[in-house]
Order: C-alpha cells, then structure tokens, then sequence
C-alpha cells in the first residue's frame, strides 16, 4: 500500500515514533480525508468537526488547515513534505530534473523550524537517512532526485520548477516589500508548476489573521463545501491538540480578546482591518513613471524617513508638489537600503533636496536632534513631523478623494497596502505596519508625510511670462502717468 502522510503518522507508520497518542487523532482524520482514505465512524466525526462537511471523495489538490497556535501546524507540514520526498517520481522527471518538496514560510525563523523537523526525522532513521545524498542550508536533496526546500516565502524563486508538494507554512501572515500581495502571487506561480507531476499537493497551514488574503479567500470560497479539489478545516487549538492547557487560553482570552481568539480559537480577527483598498493605490500609479525630472516654477515638498543603517529599516526621502488644481504629484521616492551610513545618506538627500530648490525637510523623530544636526551642516532646515498614525488619517482623505499621482514605486504600494487600521480598546485607533518580523512602512511614511504637508501649503504663485508683461506696463492708481492715461491732464 502506498505511504501517506495520515498512515506515516499512525501506528507502525514511518514517522509514528514522533506523533505517539490520541492527540494527533484529529490530524490523522484530516489527512484521510485529504487523500481519500478510508476512515472510521470516529476519525469522520473528528473530521467533520473541523471541516463541516463530509470527506471528499478524491484526493484534492488543494489542503487548507487553518488552526491555532499550538495545534501542531510545523509537526504536521514537516511529516507531510517527508512522506511527498520519498516517493518516486522519476518516470515523471527528463533527464537532470530534479522534483521538489517546498515549504515556504512567512520569515527565516519560522522556516529553521519546520526545517529542524524535516532532518530530525531523516537523521533519527537509518532508512531516511541512507537517502541523503547531500545536506544544505535549506533543506536536503535525496537519491531518487527529489530535494526538500524549506525557505521564506518568495513566487520569483518558484518559476521553472517541477514541484510535488508545497506546504505555506502560515501562509496568512506573508509579506513582502515588492509586492502588495505576495500570498496570491505565490499561488499563481506555483499552480503550473503543481500539473506536472500527477498527484501534486499544495498544503496552507497557518493561524488565522486579516480578513483579506489568499487563506481568508480559500476559506471563504471552500469552506463547508462540497468541493473535490479544495478541502478547507478550521480549529481551535485544543480541537487539533487537547493538551494544550485550557486555562493558559482562558488567561489570554481575558487579557487581549481579540488576538487571543485567532492565535487559539482560529477566529479572524475583528479588531484589525485594511488602511486602504490596493485596487484604488493601483488606480493612483502613473504606469513606468519611477521619477519625474524638476521644472522651475514648481514649488516641492519633501519628507524624510530616517533610519540608523545598521537595522533592518531602510532610509526614505519623497519629494511632491501640489499643481494650481489641488491634485499633489509625487516626483521622486528615494530609498536606501541597509547597511548604510546615516551621515552619508543624509548628505545624499540634502544635495537631492538643493538640486530640487528645497531648503527645508519634514523629517520624523530618529535618534532625537541628530538628523537637525546634519541636514544643518548642509545648509537644509528640519521640520519635525507629526505622529505617525495622524498623518496616516490624513493621507487616507487624499486617498480617498484621489487627488494624487504616486510613482510607480513596488515598495512603496506594497507597504502602503499592507498597512493596518487598529482598534484598541474604549475606540482608540491606530495606523501602521503589520507587528510581524521583517514588515516596513519606510517608503509608506514619506509618501503620506510629504503629501499631506503638500496639501496644507497653499499653492504658490506661478510667475509666468503673461504676468511678467503685465507688471511691466502696471501703473499706480493716481500717478501722473495713471491721470495722463485716463486724460486727466
């Protein structure tokens, strides 16, 4: 009988060692389910809990397990891209292709983990084991020329692959700074890739988060339903690991609510919603516009986003200018990745600001008075901004109104988008980047500074060659030549 991932995980299966007990019954019951297996009275009733429906009657394509934290997600990925590995595929596979297990997960810490699993399993088995072929520092290729990856996300590094199981490892919370939506790109890439080889998976594990994105899709569209090639579970953290302690959930449930329901009862969250709409930021771009050149008369703004060079925060300068109809044009978004040196980049933005006829900056709080200190030296003035999260509010009006041309800018419209509005408890609100590893609004802040302070500057005056001729033939009222011309005398 061929090996799956629920008979791997069961008694006298391959990785039975590593998932002994009745808590893993209801992973097992979802991964019958998964493959079409046959299943008892009690593994369908566990099943249908999670899954309200009944199993499917085919192996899908598509697996979506969207279940709280501790509810053994990583313990389940890893067994699940083991057992896809150690299959054979090569009568599928041309000369030097190679097939691939890859996981990817949202950021480098959460990937070393599912990847520890992986090779605990291989090292602990002299049957996996003998299969190395070589070790790497993602992952392991193996003798029937298959190799496991385990990676962050990332849908450039999918294309041209032969790929027999994904697994997006908390798929909800990927991120990326080139792209607004990385999840769904993910999935565009990796469904060509998945037809192949017959048989091929795509497995989302993840807690849930937003109700926007590829997994609140997935569910959205599959869930509860009598669907063949999709199977969509939900659970709390006890359902998929009931030893979990029930008290540690109700300490946290009593102390934040709101998160505390999607990390252990798998509810999306209600207390955080989108800043703004991506398809009216995509509206806003001006297509193949990177920089626009400087025209005298215009009358620039410019925000700075400093950052120390060291971190992982880059450094941003955004330079606008608000046209006699209101509407504000962006022309030019600078960013200076780390590592950097602080003092040479701000020296790079003063020539940027001379060269565009700007002596002052707004500039946020970094580091106190050292950014006045420096721009000073290069003969620029600071101006300090107001908090984040107001000028947000007030860049969303613009926004809204569009009454701006941005950029076409990746990074920019990516950590615009993800952007998150934020209710705190008695109503407070708050704007900002996700509170995840490796999320930025650099470029986002600039963007919103210098366009809202381009909004509350009235326009100047634009001297043009009309009025110069004008001003030339201007006479006082009650001047000689005034009286002359009016035939006084």
């Amino acid at each position: 009988m061929m090996m799956t991932p629920a008979s791997s995980i069961s008694p006298g299966g391959l990785l039975a060692s590593h998932f002994r007990g009745p808590s893993w019954d209801r992973w097992r019951a979802v991964l019958k389910a998964a493959f079409a297996e046959e299943m008892s009275a009690a593994e369908f009733d566990l099943f249908r809990e999670v899954a309200d429906r009944d199993p499917p009657r085919e192996p899908v394509q598509e697996l979506w397990c969207i279940v709280g934290r501790g509810g053994g997600k990583d313990s389940t990925a890893s067994a699940i891209a083991t057992v896809a590995a150690v299959g054979d595929y090569q009568k599928f596979l041309r000369a030097g292709e190679v097939a691939s297990v890859i996981c990817l997960a949202c950021d480098r810490e959460q990937a070393k983990i599912c990847l520890r699993y992986i090779r605990g399993y291989f090292r602990e088995d002299a049957n996996l084991e003998a299969l190395i072929v070589r070790e790497t520092d993602d992952g392991l290729e193996l003798v029937n020329r298959v190799e496991i990856i385990v990676a962050t996300n990332s849908y450039r590094s999918l294309r041209g692959r032969t790929i027999i199981c994904t697994i997006l490892d908390e798929v909800a919370f990927f991120r990326d700074e080139r792209s607004a939506s990385p999840d769904e790109e993910t999935y565009n890439a990796l469904m060509p890739a998945l037809e192949r080889v017959p048989g091929s998976k795509l497995i989302g594990i993840s807690t849930p988060y937003r109700k926007i994105g590829l997994l609140y899709r997935k569910w959205a569209e599959s869930f509860g339903k009598a669907d063949e090639d999709v199977l969509v579970v939900r659970g709390t953290s006890r359902q998929f690991n009931p030893l979990l302690s029930q008290g540690r959930i109700d300490r946290a449930l009593k102390r934040d609510r709101a998160a505390a329901s999607s990390e252990w009862l798998a509810e999306w969250r209600a207390d955080v919603s989108d800043y703004i709409d991506r398809a009216l930021v995509e509206e806003l771009v001006d297509r193949g516009v990177r920089e626009r050149v400087y025209e005298r008369g215009k009358s620039c703004t410019a925000f700075s986003d400093e950052a120390g060079g060291s971190g992982s925060d880059a450094s941003t300068l955004s330079i606008v200018h608000r046209q006699e109809d209101g509407v504000i044009v962006q022309d030019l978004m600078r960013i200076w990745w780390p590592p950097f040196n602080s003092a040479e980049v701000i020296a790079e933005k003063s020539n940027l600001l001379k060269a565009w006829r700007i002596r002052e900056v707004t500039g946020d709080h970094w580091a106190g008075a050292l950014p006045t200190q420096l721009y000073e030296t290069h003969g620029i003035r600071v101006q300090p901004a107001a908090a984040k999260s107001s000028l947000y509010r007030d860049f969303l009006h613009i926004l809204n109104s569009r009454r701006v041309h941005l950029l076409d800018e990746p990074t920019q419209v990516a950590q615009l988008c993800s952007l998150e509005r934020r209710t705190a408890w008695g109503g407070r609100e708050s704007i900002d980047h996700p509170q995840l590893a490796n999320c930025h609004d650099d470029a986002a802040n600039a963007l919103a500074g210098s366009c809202v302070i381009a909004a509350s500057v009235s326009p100047a005056w634009h001297i043009s060659d009309d009025l110069l001729r004008q001003m030339a033939t201007f006479v006082s009222p009650g001047s000689p030549e005034w009286m002359r011309r009016r035939g006084t005398y």
